[in-house]
């Protein structure tokens, strides 16, 4: 009965991966994970999540420097009108949904 509130209470990993690496690979992967003090498996998943997470973040984030981010925040403040076509389009989506 001990046995199954223990397993309640952690979440339960039913997924599975795998990879191939060299030897070199393997053993670079396994000194860090022992530097952290975890295993191969803790260290590889935690890695990955990671580098999941700020792939994702790269990704979603719109960086933009100098004159590009004026540019942007120009066009943003300051739409120009819209013209013949965005007019027609604007008309053609209000009457398929019926606004």
């Amino acid at each position: 009965m001990k046995r199954a509130a223990t397993i309640g209470r952690r979440s339960l990993k039913e997924e599975r991966l795998e990879a191939r690496v060299t030897p070199e690979q393997k053993k670079l992967i396994a000194q860090a994970a022992a530097l952290r003090g975890t295993s191969v498996t803790e260290f590889v998943v935690a890695s990955a999540q990671e580098a999941a997470t700020a792939a994702i973040k790269d990704y979603e984030l719109l960086t933009l420097h100098g004159e590009a981010r004026e540019v942007f925040v120009n066009a943003v403040l300051n739409p120009p009108a819209p013209n013949q076509a965005a007019r027609k389009a604007a008309r053609r989506y209000r009457q398929q949904m019926g606004l």
